[in-house]
């Protein structure tokens, strides 16, 4: 079992299972819609990104207020590269360093749709049972966990029993020490926390009360602007708080912060390659402002849904990933389309299914059931260790293809329409490539049907200030 050597290719789309006057899309309009779109990238990439003045200035300026994550990849690789001990980067290397070896298990608190991003992270980039491994095998890596805001008792008790707090346990060595990442873009999320307090609870029960043992053991990563709750703000003062606090930008908002502090955090901390997510993210960045509209890849994939939903009345996406390791990225895709394509009765759904593993159960109601979806086909064209052969000596990737093509051949049969986004392997690099990628593409898309939006006006269209990412 051998990992492969990093090495970035380009994600590949092929559309061509969606291209079909049937489906309500013709030639002539998707050429348009692309005209379209290409305009719409011009503008978002010319702007000012992330100032107030870009926003003032922008006919549409809540269609407009996300933009500012387009350049952070290149914004946090920059700074790092002038200045590795100063930069945003350079704190958190050092943060994560210090961690890795005085911890063997780190809890990350939030709210779920945060959460969901860093969890998509340590699935796709980490070994499949990371949590499993001694810590041998994990490099001296630590651990994760993560505990949602969903106010499930059960759920925090057994997290607390895992921890042993109930054995009133003083940790003394790495293996029974832990740390604790607190994550909010709301300050109620914070205050009303009640997973919150009882993790700092337990964070007093194994450091004895002790705060500066306490404060080395905590990350905050917060919204710029809001303000930490007394308790954690004097843990935070008690070290130097710059180690401590890390801020999302006030200009990137919450559904495209996992490339911001949000997911780079719990992947340094998990030993993630954070400069190879970031470098993948910027070439898909450069992708997207550089090539011709006819083979982009985010214009393609936004204008074929756009069209699809317009033109063919499909507003129901399935995103198919075959690979458990995608499962909680096609989730945190799913949120990010909800929060700003699901809105104002114009909307679209979109579910997630782990392909072939869910084949059976959903077959009947994708080939048989309502016309009304597009399937997105997300397909690792490498696997990251070495294959795994049958008696017969067929592989299990080969196997895995050959369940794929019979899937887009019953679709096409059906008349369904389907895609397929090919992602060379599921690495740092890759992965980096696809986050940015699906968060343009719905930037883009967004700004498109708020151009579009009949009798509504682009302000009201984002329904709130927690939807357009101002709070």
């Amino acid at each position: 079992m051998k990992l492969r050597k990093n090495s970035i290719k380009p994600l590949r789309f092929d559309p061509s299972g969606a291209l079909s006057p049937e489906f309500g899309i013709d030639p002539l309009e998707l050429r348009e819609t692309l005209v379209e779109l290409a305009s719409i990238r011009d503008e978002m990439t010319s702007h000012s990104i992330g100032t107030p003045e870009a926003y003032a200035n922008s006919s549409h300026p809540a269609a407009c207020a996300h933009e500012a994550f387009i350049t952070l990849p290149d914004r946090l690789l920059t700074q790092y590269a002038s200045d590795r001990r100063g930069s945003e980067l350079g704190r958190l290397f050092k943060r994560a360093t210090y961690l890795h070896a005085v911890v063997d298990r780190v809890v990350v608190i939030g709210i779920d749709d945060a959460l969901t991003g860093a969890k998509s992270i340590l699935e796709t980039c980490c070994q499949p049972y990371w949590n499993e491994l001694s810590r041998a095998d994990r490099g001296s890596k630590p651990r994760m966990v993560f505990e949602d805001s969903s106010l499930d008792n059960d759920a925090l008790q057994g997290l607390i029993h895992l921890l042993e707090i109930h054995k009133n346990r003083i940790a003394t060595c790495e293996l029974d020490r832990w740390a604790l990442v607190v994550l909010s873009t709301r300050s109620e999320s914070l205050q009303a926390s009640v997973p919150l307090e009882r993790m700092l609870d337990a964070l007093d029960q194994c450091t004895q009360g002790n705060k500066l043992d306490r404060s080395q053991l905590l990350i905050s990563i917060i919204k710029s602007g809001i303000e930490l709750p007394s308790r954690m703000h004097s843990d935070s003062s008690a070290i130097d708080g710059s180690q401590s606090i890390f801020e999302i930008p006030s200009d990137v908002s919450q559904s495209f912060s996992i490339l911001s502090a949000v997911g780079l955090v719990p992947a340094a901390l998990l030993g993630v390659n954070v400069i190879e997510l970031l470098q993948g993210a910027s070439a898909m960045t450069k992708h997207f402002a550089e090539a011709p509209a006819e083979s982009n890849t985010i214009l393609l994939f936004a204008a074929v849904n756009h069209l699809l939903r317009t033109k063919g009345g499909i507003h129901q996406r399935v995103m198919c990933v075959w690979s458990k390791t995608l499962e909680s990225f096609g989730r945190w895709h799913s949120v990010l389309v909800a929060e700003r394509l699901g809105i104002h009765s114009k909307g679209i759904n979109q579910m997630t299914v782990v392909n072939p593993r869910d084949l059976h159960s959903y077959r009947p109601q994708f080939v048989d059931g309502a016309r009304d979806k597009v399937f997105h086909h997300l397909i690792p064209e490498h696997v990251r260790f070495d294959p795994l052969a049958s008696s017969n000596g067929n592989s299990m990737p080969e196997m895995l293809h050959t369940q794929f093509q019979e899937t887009l051949e019953q679709l096409s049969l059906a008349g369904r329409p389907s895609t397929r986004l090919t992602v060379p392997c599921i690495d740092e690099l890759h992965m980096g490539q696809l986050f940015q990628m699906m968060m343009l593409a719905t930037a883009v898309e967004a700004k498109l049907v708020a151009k579009h939006c009949e009798g509504v006006e682009a302000n009201t269209f984002f329904a709130s200030k927690e939807i357009i990412g101002l709070s």
